[in-house]
């Protein structure tokens, strides 16, 4: 036992003399590579676009397998997939809405935290947890509604339960709020990107919509996230875009007017269908029933459509691409938008839990073909394909429901791979947003934040919750100091054997005095034997701008702003000095920006300072 002690005493010490040794070619290797926070963060993206990605490919396969036992098989030219009797569906949907309702019922009971599990609520307002048995259950309700032939599409319960896994692994690692809201970004990113084979609108999904912020810091880890989720997604299904066309068209500037119009029609119809959706969902909110029998009411109302209608049922992936392809007439298509409106409506408004993007996309679709083809049929266009207005359609009211232009027209760019359109996709998008928000103020996630008197919106003129904490509520550890008197030797010795690229020099009563820097020590390296006469005063810098633990966020964002360090001193008062804390410099700024350009800031210089900011 005692000569293993020794042979570990005598390699410590060797290693001790070999630090001391070779502390310079140490100082120099460590300058070179070191592994940043940024890094960290793109490290967790990748991990959570994989998430992202094994679940869209688990809930697809899931879903594909219970409607082939559910429903027999339809084919791809035919306007639904699923075929059955009239009194099938009929029935199927009213016995999915019921157990899909149960599902929620349990999901609630079985949940052992009452917060909130609305992902835009948990980033802006919230500390970026999100409760997973309430995920869980939400996922099967989903899978179950979309089994049945609700109108409701699967983005919603891939995006919400990878957002909830990265939330809840980083819950796990207690990370701080700052890092967890990030992650839950990410989650929505890849679930996203992973449901429509569309990176980067994955990616601006996440910043606008969750984050409501593309400062780089930020965006860079949801565009990962987004990347390696779609290409995991795309080892299953392959690269080949959701709805099908070959058009190539060069639009000339005559043309582009009659996407005006189009932009003006899609904006009032998106707030139309935003306000007869709350209002659905008022009337059954009225009924003191439990959800089961709520979801099943509607079912049943969706049963009555499909009866005799069994084009309503589904995603309406198929319908789309036979709209594009100039398979239906006129009569058919106006048909199809107002029985698939109100099925959605009825859908989302009794409560099933899904996605409401893949709805909208059909009804943009079906819309620009109305126009389209009454167009064609009275000699306006003759020359524009009715799939042009199809696709512009898709970007205008997917924009109108949104208030993003940007996510619409790169979401239409993505799952039809033209190019050619986004001309008429940007005019007609912009155009469908301002008139959208004339006829309702809200978009179609933050809905129902507004409905609990929280403002989403991303021109509110006040401070989000985030800007309203103080710095004791992120203070961590202080960095360890070095002592004034400590010589040369000591600090290099310390930088080398921790990641800080910064010391605090303190007294011996633990006042602040002043930093020294590692790129400081750079200068001393020449001098030979008089390195061992240099101590901390020698090298220190004077002390930078504190912050105190009584601070809010808001009033030391000056000081976070002008601070050179990554980890920003707190001392106990302006007057004594002492060092008790340290605040992380890049999660600061990170929570203020989240506030200050998501549901918070209108404008200013504070904002584009902040996203301009390198954390």
């Amino acid at each position: 036992m005692k000569g293993i002690r020794a042979i570990i005493h005598s390699l410590v010490h060797s290693w001790h003399l070999f630090v001391r040794r070779h502390w310079q070619g140490f100082l120099a290797w460590r300058e070179r590579f070191r592994f940043t926070e940024e890094a960290l963060h793109l490290l967790i993206a990748g991990g959570i676009g994989v998430i992202g990605g094994v679940v869209n490919v688990v809930f697809v396969k899931l879903i594909v397998g219970c409607q082939d036992l559910v429903w027999a098989k339809g084919n791809s030219s035919s306007l639904t997939p699923f075929q059955g009797t009239e009194w099938e569906r009929l029935l199927i949907p009213v016995a999915g809405g019921l157990i899909a309702g149960f599902l929620l019922y349990l999901g609630v009971k079985w949940s052992a935290k009452k917060g909130s599990n609305n992902l835009l609520e948990a980033v802006s307002m919230g500390d970026g947890k999100l409760p997973f048995r309430t995920a869980l259950s939400q996922a099967f309700s989903s899978m179950v509604s979309i089994v049945s032939g609700a109108t409701i599409g699967r983005e919603g319960s891939i995006t919400q339960f990878t957002s909830t896994l990265a939330s809840k692994w980083g819950a796990l690692a207690r990370w701080h709020p700052y890092r967890l809201r990030l992650m839950v970004a990410c989650g929505a990113a890849s679930g996203m990107a992973a449901a429509y084979n569309a990176p980067i609108a994955g990616a601006v999904f996440a910043a606008h919509i969750v984050l409501g912020n593309f400062s780089m810091h930020l965006f860079a880890p949801l565009i990962f996230s987004s990347v390696v989720s779609s290409m995991v997604s795309r080892s299953f299904f392959g690269m080949a875009p959701l709805y099908r066309t070959s058009l190539e068209m060069d639009l000339t500037l005559f043309q582009l007017p009659w996407f005006l119009v189009l932009g003006v029609l899609c904006g009032f119809m998106g707030g139309l269908f935003l306000k007869s959706m709350l209002w659905v969902r008022s009337i059954f909110q009225r009924f003191s029933i439990p959800i089961p029998f709520k979801l099943a009411l509607g079912g049943l109302a969706i049963g009555v459509l499909a009866f005799r209608f069994p084009q309503v049922l589904g995603n309406g992936y198929s319908g789309v691409n036979l709209i594009m392809a100039n398979q239906l007439n006129l009569a058919a298509v106006v048909a199809l938008f107002l029985l698939r409106w109100l099925a959605t409506i009825l859908a989302v408004g009794s409560g099933a839990f899904g996605g409401v993007m893949t709805p909208v996309l059909f009804l943009g679709a079906a819309l620009g073909g109305v126009f389209g083809l009454y167009g064609m049929q009275e000699q306006w266009h003759p020359d524009i394909p009715v799939a042009v207005f199809a696709l512009v359609g898709m970007s205008s009211l997917l924009a109108a429901t949104t208030h993003s232009p940007l996510l619409a027209m790169i979401m239409v760019f993505e799952i039809s791979l033209n190019y050619s359109l986004m001309p008429a996709l940007m005019i007609s998008s912009a155009i469908a947003t301002l008139v959208a928000r004339q006829v309702h103020r809200t978009n179609i996630y933050s809905e129902t934040l507004y409905a609990k008197g929280l403002d989403a919106s991303w021109e509110s003129d006040r401070f989000g919750e985030a800007s309203r904490q103080r710095v004791g509520d992120l203070m961590r550890h202080p960095v360890p100091p070095v002592r004034d008197n400590d010589f040369f030797a000591d600090i290099a010795d310390r930088f080398i054997t921790s990641s800080y690229h910064f010391l605090p020099v303190v007294d011996q009563r633990m006042r602040l005095l002043g930093v020294v820097a590692l790129s400081d020590l750079k200068e001393y390296l020449q001098m030979g034997e008089q390195l061992k006469s240099v101590i901390a005063m020698d090298i220190m810098r004077p002390a930078p701008k504190c912050l105190t633990p009584g601070q809010r966020l808001d009033e030391a964002l000056s000081v976070l702003l002008g601070a050179e360090m990554r980890n920003v001193p707190v001392v106990n008062n302006g007057k004594d000095k002492k060092l008790i804390g340290a605040v992380n410099r890049s999660e600061a700024l990170g929570q203020l920006a989240e506030a200050m350009s998501s549901p918070s800031l209108k404008s200013g210089t504070g904002r584009s300072e902040l996203n301009n900011q390198k954390a």
